[in-house]
């Protein structure tokens, strides 16, 4: 059963830093590509940014230069480095995995962003 737990979510001030973690479990991790979205209050959920299974990244113009997508194959788990963080990125983090013709998705955590 592939399971993705997402943590490291919180509350923070403009210009914080958060560092959120997806753990995977039931898949060879290290074969996928994994990605983080985002979903803000009202808004679709949108795609945030990826990493290959050989460790290539990419990012949504919004976020480049602050946030940083990362592996552990070790661990089986994707990491979202989140610096300078700006009230426009509060939303709730959902770390995804597509498998064949099957998405998979956490539940989720919680980024606040607030003075």
């Amino acid at each position: 059963q592939v399971q993705l737990v997402e943590s490291g979510g919180g509350s923070v001030q403009p210009g914080g830093s958060l560092r959120l973690s997806c753990a995977t479990s039931g898949i060879t991790f290290r074969i996928y590509g994994m990605d983080w979205y985002r979903q803000a209050a009202g808004k679709q959920r949108e795609l945030v940014a990826t990493i290959t299974s050989r460790g290539s990244t990419n990012y949504a113009d919004s976020v480049k230069g602050r946030f940083t997508i990362s592996r552990d194959n070790a661990k089986n788990t994707v990491y979202l480095q989140m610096n300078s963080l700006e009230p426009e990125d509060m939303a709730v983090y959902y770390c995804h995995l597509k498998r064949g013709l099957l998405d998979y998705w956490g539940q989720g955590t919680q980024v606040t962003v607030s003075s």
